[in-house]
This record gives structure tokens, C-alpha cells and sequence, in this order.
């Protein structure tokens, strides 16, 4: 079987998050990957604890990344995104860097760092 490259991996568990496609998400990580914040504690381990975390993200009515750059260097490829949230004080747009390696054509390890900015938007109309 072939495997895709780091960046179409990347792209299509980009796509899956928009769409909030759990399975599609989920085949984009082999079955013990783990997500961490970047230098510090582990977030998630296999799909059981990933499904927990997306499930919670997904609940949110106007979740949505949208790719401002990407790097690919070999089996790393590293996004950095606008996140909108609706967060408690109002929907908001979160910055975020996505590290993630990419194994036999599966997303092996991903490490997370918010950006201390948080820009409320204006209520749709």
C-alpha cells in the first residue's frame, strides 16, 4: 500500500477537523498516536482519549482552522493556524502552532502551542 506523503496527511486531518469527520479524522493518526502541548504535558494517546478531545471541539457550533502557513522538512510538517472558538467570553480567534510528525503515512505525534492572543470577534448578524 502506499502511503501518503507528511503533507497530504496533514491536509487531509486539516480537512477532517473542518468538516468535523471523526472517522476521517481518526484515520489520519495511527491507533497510538499521541498529541502534547509543545514541551510539555501529553494531551492524548490513541484514538479513544483523541475521539474525547476532538468530540469536545467539535461541539462548538462555529469551530473552524484556517491554515495561515505550513513548513514541511521531511516526515515534520508544522501549520500555523487560526483557530475561531467560541469560548465562554465569546467567539474568538486563537492562534495556534501544529507540530506534527508523520509516520507510515499516519500523523505518529502532534504538539500544540497557543498563542497569548485572543481576538474576540463581532456577534454574527
Amino acid at each position: 500500500m502506499d502511503h501518503l506523503s507528511p503533507l497530504a496527511v496533514v491536509q487531509a486531518q486539516l480537512d477532517a477537523y473542518n468538516a468535523r469527520d471523526m472517522e476521517r479524522l481518526l484515520a489520519t493518526y495511527a491507533p497510538d498516536a499521541e498529541q502534547f502541548q509543545l514541551h510539555g504535558e501529553r494531551l492524548a494517546q490513541g484514538h479513544a482519549e483523541l475521539r474525547a478531545r476532538f468530540q469536545l471541539r467539535f461541539a462548538e457550533p462555529d469551530l473552524h482552522a484556517q491554515l495561515v502557513s505550513r513548513t514541511v522538512m521531511g516526515a515534520m510538517v508544522v501549520d500555523s493556524e487560526l483557530i475561531t472558538r467560541n469560548l465562554p467570553e465569546g467567539l474568538a480567534q486563537v492562534e495556534l502552532l501544529c507540530i506534527y510528525e508523520v509516520r507510515a503515512g499516519l500523523i505518529c505525534k502532534a504538539s500544540f502551542h497557543t498563542g497569548a492572543t485572543r481576538r474576540l470577534l463581532p456577534p454574527s448578524a
